[in-house]
């Protein structure tokens, strides 16, 4: 399942915050702030989706995340490396160095990185 760019916006809210009410994530909005019910339709949409719960506090919904960025994260990125880059990761490495204007030090960290996980292979 995949969030809209929308609710992935909001979902990077609730990742952040953690839990949060309705007022919460409306505050973080910037103006002019989205409707509650706007909100209100994505959190429902986002919750029959699997990708957020609720806790019920009196008459108020308190909501989280169900799946962690890292997650939803790795599923995009390897979504793309299959769909874009023909299921190669080597080629998707290739394309993100080069066409990315990565300085000498990025490169470094980067290749430090991968000589590390293969140490850790």
């Amino acid at each position: 399942m995949k969030l809209s760019k929308s609710e992935e916006e909001l979902m990077n809210i609730l990742w952040k915050q953690e839990k949060a009410f309705m007022k919460d994530l409306l505050d973080t909005y910037p103006e002019p702030k989205p409707a509650n019910t706007t909100i209100a339709t994505m959190l429902k949409r986002m919750t029959d989706k699997g990708f957020v719960g609720y806790n019920l506090l009196g008459n108020s919904r308190q909501y989280f995340a169900l799946v962690e960025k890292s997650a939803y994260f790795s599923k995009h990125v390897n979504g793309l490396i299959k769909n874009f880059f023909n299921d190669s990761s080597a080629q998707f490495a290739s394309f993100f160095t080069k066409e990315t204007n990565l300085s000498q030090k990025e490169l470094k960290e980067l290749k430090k990185i991968i000589d590390d996980q293969i140490k850790e292979q």
